[in-house]
């Protein structure tokens, strides 16, 4: 699948701005017990927001990569 330049653009700012690379927040986000079934994205924008000073589209952008981890963690449940 061909990168979206833009996507990779906002991640590479919100590395410079925190110092955390995707693989960081997934890490962060899994220890917080945030890569649950039907995790809400609001709450982990909310705790982007707060911990880490994020604005919205940012952190949506690290939703966005944490997504498939809880879409994995939805279909392990089951109905």
């Amino acid at each position: 699948m061909k990168k979206d330049p833009v996507f990779e653009s906002y991640l590479a700012n919100i590395k410079t701005k925190t110092g955390k690379s995707p693989a960081d927040f997934k890490a962060l986000a899994r220890k917080k017990g945030l890569l649950r079934p039907r995790v809400k994205a609001g709450e982990i924008v909310g705790w982007l927001k707060k911990d880490f000073d994020l604005g919205h589209g940012h952190a949506m952008a690290i939703y966005a990569v944490l997504k498939p981890e809880i879409e994995k963690a939805n279909s392990r449940r089951g109905p």
